[in-house]
């Protein structure tokens, strides 16, 4: 991942040695993460139980939020795309029992199709 690609936003593929180091005590003994997309200092993990959405917060970023959720608990999702002058895309996830969606910005760049995609597969299984 490029600096240029992290300042603006956009998402892009981990190493998974890195995100297997960093979820060592987050993930359980059977499971596997198989695909991690970062954006700016947070992450969104898929495994192939549940999607952990990693939160760093402060300016240190050394206080971290693990938001876990179960493929099963997702009812829907949806992708707004990057327009003209609106130049951020916006990623809307919908969890079982909340009214309000998770919501995660993107620049106008094509890994937010990436993780659709990755939802969508691991969703509706």
């Amino acid at each position: 991942m490029g600096l240029l690609d992290e300042l603006m936003g956009n998402a892009s593929e981990v190493d998974m040695k890195d995100v297997e180091k960093q979820l060592e005590k987050i993930i359980t003994t059977n499971e596997r993460i198989e695909k991690a997309y970062k954006v700016l200092r947070d992450m969104m993990i898929f495994t192939d139980k549940r999607m952990i959405l990693v939160d760093k917060q402060g300016m240190t970023g050394k206080k971290i939020e693990f938001h876990s959720i179960p493929y099963r608990s997702i009812t829907h999702f949806s992708v707004e795309t990057a327009g003209t002058f609106d130049l951020d895309a916006e990623l809307k996830i919908w969890i079982s029992s909340t009214s309000e969606p998770i919501s995660k910005q993107f620049r106008k760049d094509k890994s937010i199709y990436d993780i659709q995609q990755a939802i969508a597969e691991y969703a509706t299984q």
